[in-house]
């Protein structure tokens, strides 16, 4: 970037900070969108089963022996016993089965599982995963999953060639489970509440505090920057949590800058600010151009030799014309990241630039690297 360039972009910096104007206008977000409610909260569920009908796709059982003894225990149960026979089936595959039970899911309900390959299993495409108790942490049975598995994705092969697009081996059940325990908890007859920021700050606790203050008289006091506590005693519960999580509140946040080195992605909050700093960007620059050329002896000469003879070209660019420039105070870090790319200035560039003025202690927020 010459130098005269630089210069305009520090320009704009300067116009930008004095013409832009303050508006004042903050977003509101619901009370309801930032934090969580003590004991309103999903379960995880784990399962172990077989799928069926893969037409060849399936588990070798050779190198899955956890499919064929499983298969084997199956058949048991069903009045079949194949005990020392060996099975040559590859339409079976073992399967991991996940879902999430919500919360307050009463018995009955029906949610949606997801299932995955645990084996060598090529496709599970076309099968049906037989009956598989889904258990929590706690190792006791809440759902039950069985169903016709459908995958986002296919696998075609050939003599010389195969095409697999998505992931064959993964697959999803809509409504597949079944709710068959609930965890019991008795909501409404809790004399406190508690709600749980998801994003911890004191200003946000502090004003969510204020705003259902206002709205209910002193029932809410800020534990900690993660923590409001609801006095609920003689109130109804439900109507309590619908009031609150309606009022409209300014959800504060830290000044934080993330950047993702691997795909060259810049975050940033509006908040973020520099102080006073000179910044010089420059690269060197080396230029090496291959242009062999081949020499041949004269016409008919009985002596000589066809030759590739080398011809390189170096050139070397120290881009000694930069020269450090001051960014004044309060310029907005956006500012200067839009201007640097109006200009051209690579990803990686920038990323070196934010880096660096952070490491001289002019970039006031936190730098995430990723």
């Amino acid at each position: 970037m010459p130098i005269h360039a630089l210069r305009a972009v520090l320009a704009l910096f300067v116009t930008l900070a004095v013409a832009t104007p303050q508006t004042g206008l903050a977003a509101t977000t619901r009370i309801k969108d930032v934090v969580d409610v003590e004991g309103v909260r999903q379960n995880m569920l784990v399962g172990y089963g077989l799928v069926v009908g893969l037409n060849g796709a399936g588990d070798s059982l050779r190198n899955a022996p956890f499919t064929e003894q499983s298969l084997l225990g199956m058949l048991e149960r069903m009045g079949v016993n194949v005990r020392g026979e060996q099975l040559r089936t590859k339409n079976v595959a073992a399967v991991m089965v996940t879902a999430t039970l919500p919360a307050f899911t009463t018995q009955g309900t029906r949610i949606d599982v997801t299932v995955a390959s645990l084996g060598d299993a090529k496709s599970l495409e076309g099968g049906t995963l037989l009956v598989t108790p889904l258990i929590g942490a706690d190792h006791e049975v809440y759902a039950v999953a069985q169903g016709n598995v459908a995958i986002g994705g296919f696998t075609a092969s050939g003599a010389a060639a195969s095409v697999t697009k998505g992931v064959p081996t993964g697959g999803r059940i809509a409504s597949g489970g079944i709710v068959e325990r609930e965890i019991p908890f008795q909501f409404a007859s809790q004399g406190t509440l508690r709600l749980a920021l998801k994003n911890p700050d004191f200003t946000t606790a502090r004003r969510i505090v204020s705003a259902i203050n206002a709205k209910l008289g002193p029932v809410a006091t800020a534990i900690d920057p993660a923590s409001v506590r609801i006095d609920a005693r003689g109130k109804d519960i439900v109507s309590l949590i619908t009031d609150v999580e309606q009022l409209p509140i300014e959800a504060d946040q830290v000044a934080r800058v993330v950047i993702d080195e691997k795909s060259g992605v810049i975050v940033m909050g509006e908040k973020v600010r520099i102080s006073t700093v000179a910044v010089s960007q420059g690269n060197l620059t080396i230029r090496i151009t291959e242009t062999p050329q081949v020499s041949q002896p004269q016409p008919f000469s009985t002596q000589g030799q066809t030759v590739v003879v080398p011809r390189t070209d170096i050139q070397v660019d120290e881009q000694s014309g930069r020269k450090m420039a001051v960014l004044p105070a309060g310029v907005s870090l956006q500012q200067l990241v839009s201007s640097l790319n109006r200009l051209g200035v690579g990803v990686r560039d920038t990323i070196s630039i934010l880096q660096s003025i952070k490491a001289a202690g002019a970039l006031q927020a936190e730098l995430q690297v990723i």
